[in-house]
Parts: structure tokens; sequence; C-alpha cells
């Protein structure tokens, strides 16, 4: 039985609302650009068709594949460095499985789904920093 004291939390409780995306075929200093104007850490890459896969795009990726090699962020599209298919959290999972899968995965972040769309993004660091768990 659960009680108000062990609420079980959801990973639709904790994520972020607010999902940035890009297209594939953008450049890397495009997908720069637009997380330093928004403020975020990760963008979201749009399916090219319903059988597609997301993608997602990281800080990361960039560090990885454009600086270190000495790329050119004008002559990178995004489709080349972004991780492609993504793992996805269900958004009635509880946020403890959630952490761990996204843990064990040795990523940062994950797209929430629900119904076959993503409904948000969960990152390990928002579950202690944004949100009062514990």
């Amino acid at each position: 039985m659960v009680t108000d004291k062990t609420k079980i939390v959801r990973a639709r409780d904790v994520m972020h609302n607010q999902i940035l995306s890009i297209d594939g075929m953008a450049t890397a200093r495009e997908a720069a650009a637009r997380m330093r104007s928004e403020r975020v850490f990760s963008l979201l890459v749009k399916k090219r068709h319903a059988d597609d896969a997301w993608g997602i795009l990281v800080v990361q990726d960039f560090i990885k594949k454009v600086i270190i090699p000495g790329r050119s962020p004008d002559d990178v599209h995004v489709y080349e460095i972004m991780s492609k298919p993504i793992i996805t959290v269900p958004a009635d999972m509880d946020i403890r499985y959630a952490a761990r899968l996204i843990y064990r995965a040795d990523v940062r972040r994950a797209p929430v789904e629900h119904k076959g769309e993503i409904v948000g993004l969960l990152s390990l660091s928002s579950l202690i920093l944004d949100h009062e768990l514990f």
C-alpha cells in the first residue's frame, strides 16, 4: 500500500517540460548558437520521417567531435556528431528506475516519452538541483 509518505514519484513529475529541437542538417555552429541563446546543454534532433529514431546533441559531442579534432563548426552537421538512437524514459516510470536506467546507460539526460511523443527531458543533475526528492 502506498501512503502519502511513500508517494511514488514518476519521471513526468520531475522532467523539464521545455524541449528544444534542431534539424540534423543544421551546422554545429548553428546548434551551438541555439544552445547558448536558450541556455541549454542539449538539443533533441528531429526525426527525418515516422520510422526514424530521435537523436540528441549534447555539449560533450561538440568537445569530442568538433573541438578536439580541430574541425570547423561550419563544416560539421548535427547528424554527424549527435547520438542516435537514444534511450527514452517512459513518463510513468518510477523515478528510481528512471535514474538507474539513465545512470547505467552512461548518459546524463534522456527524453521522456508518452504515447510515442517526447514530452520532456530528464537529467540526472536536475533530480538533485531542481527537485526536492529527499
